[in-house]
């Protein structure tokens, strides 16, 4: 939320620092400054964040998300927000305003001498790592290993992770979700999509088996042998209503007289992700009789969550993306060398083919203000979204919906206020209709990255793909000096060096997504690991962290091409 916070903070004395780009060629200085300017304003008149009563959001002052627009945030009501800007301007005269504050961190927080192995346990405690078998029992696999891990920023960590075999199908699934507004979204998302890809590729006799098993109250078969890291958890007490509802979806495909052998991964992608958003939507209109459920349903969809997945078989690579986490090949050319090959585009306001997208759905009036501030509505900034009803839902129907459950759940609790997003005139704004790549495997495809924006915002697709790519083959190649490198100047020729000597490096993970977020979070002006750097931006305390890094998730997944040469041949 970062932009929200500018009602409370004056972030002038943040501007002269960035934790991707040194203000110094020192990293102690670095360190210093960051340090320094966090103090200053923890020590300023605005050490103290404004909360309201009607405010329940105060979360938000950790940055909970930057998705939305934080000034515009349909969780504030408009009191809140006047009132909050109100105290934090300086004006004192009340005293009784403590009641309305919540400090900052102070001085004795601000520790940025975390150590080596500090800074390792931190960026380490997720880690995954999963040797696939080479043959699934039916024939070679397209994935020799996969390594993931995740760095949060806000708390709890918005972003969520999947990885499975199809058991009843062929192929493995990779999915990567960033929640905004809240993580109930991508957590729903992560435990679901892969289930509706995986019925959807079912043949119809496998999925008559399945509906006899229940029918009978019979153990169903697996459809898919889940990788989960032991942090990772379920809505246990939704589980019976997402089984119902995965029901439903395979009755519905049984009813489908084209059905017959199953759907195409493409074809499953699509559908997948179209019928869950429906089904998050029709759980939260729906009368549960549990208020726990009903108060799920609710938080799901009315929080959101962007979803990049991609499935990996033998025939090649599907990739189904909805918002701005991306997949990204790593392709090692004939000479050695690393190119990167995007399967994915980022659906927000940089991607122009998007936007015009969206304008083009809505009456020309509206051709300013539909996409603004380079955010849809001026709130949003993913273009594409599981979710995020109140960009979907006509106000009538958030209206009565909100008023059915007011008796049974407790919205503030969940800090769900009814907030109208400006301009909102033709809903729905927004929809999850993933946009479909298809790439056939060939033997120099080495490794696929999937990553949450948190990555991309700090590494672009070549760096992150030559890191990945040294990481996997021990060996640093260096272009020959050209002929205008060779007149530099002897300052110059010095940083020149520095910037190449950062390409020999020994790698400190033996995990290649924490390598990636190593880097991502750590590299200094040459492109130096900076140890300095990266204790301070793993220092912040939960508070600012968010201010200057996102969530973090990447999945590493190495290519066996063994079996891209099988298929050509």
């Amino acid at each position: 939320m970062l932009r929200w916070l500018t009602l409370f903070i004056d972030t002038s004395c943040f501007t002269d620092i960035s934790l991707n780009h040194s203000t110094s060629g020192s990293p102690l200085e670095m360190s210093r400054c960051v340090y320094t300017s966090i103090l200053r304003r923890v020590s300023s008149y605005a050490q103290t964040f404004a909360v309201t009563a009607p405010f329940q959001y105060a979360h938000l002052a950790s940055g909970s998300s930057s998705k939305h627009h934080p000034a515009n945030y349909r969780n504030l009501s408009s009191w809140a927000i006047v009132r909050s800007t109100q105290l934090s301007s300086g004006n004192e005269e009340t005293g009784n305003k403590s009641q309305f504050r919540r400090h900052l961190s102070t001085r004795k927080d601000l520790d940025f001498q975390l150590s080596q192995i500090h800074i390792n346990s931190i960026l380490r405690s997720n880690e995954q790592t999963v040797s696939v078998p080479e043959f699934d029992g039916r024939k070679l696999s397209a994935v020799r290993k996969f390594e993931s891990n995740q760095v949060a920023a806000n708390t709890p960590n918005e972003d969520r992770r999947c990885a499975a075999t199809c058991l009843q199908s062929e192929g493995m699934l990779f999915g990567v979700f960033d929640g905004h507004g809240d993580w109930a979204c991508a957590q729903a998302v992560s435990e679901r999509l892969l289930y509706y890809i995986a019925v959807a590729m079912m043949s119809k006799k496998s999925l008559e088996e399945l509906e006899q098993c229940v029918e009978r109250g019979r153990p169903v078969p697996p459809i898919l042998q889940w990788y989960k890291h032991h942090t990772d958890f379920n809505h246990q007490e939704s589980a019976s209503l997402y089984m119902d509802q995965l029901r439903v979806f395979w009755q519905d495909l049984l009813n489908n007289e084209e059905h017959g052998d199953g759907m195409s991964p493409r074809d499953a992608l699509l559908c997948a992700f179209k019928r869950l958003d429906a089904d998050i939507s029709l759980e939260a209109q729906i009368l549960s009789s549990s208020d726990l459920m009903k108060s799920t349903a609710i938080q799901v969809a009315f929080s959101g969550c962007t979803a990049c997945v991609a499935h990996v078989g033998t025939d090649g690579i599907h990739v189904a993306n909805a918002g701005d986490c991306r997949v990204v090949l790593g392709v090692q050319e004939e000479d050695g060398s690393w190119s990167p090959l995007p399967l994915s585009r980022d659906h927000n306001w940089q991607n122009q083919a998007e936007v015009d997208r969206i304008t083009a759905q809505h009456p020309p009036s509206e051709r300013d203000t539909v996409v603004t501030d380079d955010r849809l509505l001026g709130v949003l900034m993913p273009l594409r979204a599981f979710g995020d009803v109140g960009f979907k839902w006509s106000l009538e129907l958030q209206e009565t919906i909100l008023a059915n459950h007011k008796s049974r759940v407790d919205l503030d609790s969940l800090d769900l206020y009814q907030y109208v997003p400006p301009n909102y005139l033709t809903p729905p704004y927004l929809d999850v209709t993933p946009e479909l790549t298809y790439h056939k495997l060939r033997p120099q495809d080495r490794f696929l990255i999937l990553a949450s924006d948190g990555l991309w915002d700090e590494l672009g697709n070549e760096e992150a793909v030559q890191l990945i790519g040294e990481h996997l083959s021990g060996i640093h190649l260096q272009e020959p000096l050209s002929p205008s490198e060779r007149q530099l100047r002897l300052g110059q020729m010095h940083e020149l060096l520095l910037k190449r000597q950062t390409h020999a490096f020994t790698a400190l993970d033996t995990n290649s997504a924490t390598h990636l977020i190593r880097h991502a979070l750590g590299t200094g002006e040459y492109g130096q690991l900076c140890q300095d750097r990266l204790a301070a931006i793993l220092a912040l305390p939960e508070d600012l962290a968010r201010m200057y890094r996102d969530d973090i998730t990447a999945t590493v997944v190495y290519l066996n091409s063994d079996s891209a040469r099988l298929q050509r041949s």
